[in-house]
């Protein structure tokens, strides 16, 4: 549900649309002509209905279906997207085997589920196109190619190319069902980063909330692009999958008012799903000695920056609010012991606090 209680539209994955046009391109080579629509099987048991837009038998070998991806009422980079399959037979007993078409990337790094070199078709959409082929014929044999239109282009607005995913988008999915505003496509490709990381032997990762300080952050410890993780709101994300996936540091780093809210127990850190409570950010600057007149300034300010501007030179808010999120942050990971760094940034990257393990470095 959405803040005005309207029910929000599910949508579906790029592996369930994938899933469904090579159903429906299979049955055509079969059967020699196209259904109206195609029903599938999601991994839960759940069955749905796809409408084709593309239908076209190449030869009695070969057929090509596409299906327009619906992401419902999620922010989604791939709603409206056109994803393409073609099949071809292949030879008794030779199986399925899947192609990257024309924007569908390639994996070029370890630490994803698929070895380097594999179109990047995760597991879970590849089994729902097995199982659905197997739903038209006992142990089939076919060429899956998966194409995305225009798909090298919207995998630039993805994480694709920091994970190594080249050349287009991943076809997605692990329940065929996109949750509005879930935002678990986000989550997993942190868990990805984290994966491609450690394969590369990386021991030192640096989590950022944005741009500003990822780039600030970077520049401090000129850190390679697979050390970076965007973990945007979801410092709970970066922190939980940290905990059994382990590295030997991690900075997190983001703006001052984020940070803050990371300091005061959120994990969320969406403008929607949490905020500073700015009477407790009081509380904190008259503990660290503030006088009486920085303290009135303060009462009457409207936002975390406002607080953060008024203090600086005169108390060390930025050092305080990083320990506070340090000790969120290894509560968080406990017992698991690792080097943990908190980063606090403006948005001009002007560093307002550094802690290292309860170390003030500033």
């Amino acid at each position: 549900m959405n803040q005005e209680n309207k029910q929000l539209r599910y949508g579906w994955t790029t592996g369930a649309c994938a899933t469904a046009a090579a159903k429906a391109a299979y049955h055509a080579i079969h059967n020699g002509f196209f259904l109206d629509c195609v029903e599938i099987t999601l991994p839960q048991g759940k069955k749905v209905t796809f409408f084709l837009l593309k239908k076209e038998i190449i030869s009695a070998n070969c057929a090509i279906a596409s299906v327009i991806k619906d992401a419902g009422d999620d922010p989604d980079v791939t709603h409206g997207a056109e994803i393409i399959v073609q099949i071809k037979k292949r030879a008794k007993g030779e199986g399925i085997v899947f192609k990257a078409g024309e924007g569908v990337g390639t994996i070029t790094k370890p630490g994803l589920p698929l070895a380097v070199g594999e179109p990047a078709i995760n597991p879970v959409p590849r089994q729902m196109i097995c199982n659905a082929l197997a739903e038209i014929t006992a142990d089939p044999d076919a060429e899956v190619t998966i194409g995305v239109t225009n798909g090298k282009e919207i995998a630039l607005k993805t994480m694709n190319p920091r994970l190594g995913i080249l050349g287009g988008l991943s076809i997605l999915g692990t329940t065929g069902i996109v949750v509005p505003f879930s935002c678990a496509a986000w989550i997993a490709s942190i868990h990805r980063g984290i994966d491609v990381a450690r394969a590369e032997g990386i021991d030192h990762l640096i989590a950022s909330t944005g741009n500003v300080s990822e780039r600030a952050a970077q520049k401090l410890y000129d850190a390679p692009e697979s050390a970076l993780i965007e973990m945007g709101d979801f410092a709970g994300g970066v922190l939980k999958y940290i905990k059994t996936h382990p590295v030997k540091k991690l900075t997190l780093a983001g703006g001052v008012a984020k940070m803050t809210k990371l300091a005061q127990g959120h994990l969320d850190l969406h403008s929607k799903r949490s905020s500073v409570d700015l009477n407790l950010l009081v509380e904190w600057v008259v503990q660290l000695g503030a006088d009486e007149d920085l303290v009135s300034q303060i009462r009457k300010a409207n936002t975390t920056a406002e607080v953060f501007s008024l203090c600086q030179g005169i108390i060390s808010l930025g050092d305080f609010v990083a320990e506070q999120a340090l000790k969120i942050a290894q509560q968080v990971l406990d017992p698991v012991s690792i080097e943990l760094e908190i980063l606090l940034f403006d948005r001009q990257g002007q560093c307002h606090g550094i802690v290292a393990n309860g170390i003030h470095l500033s």
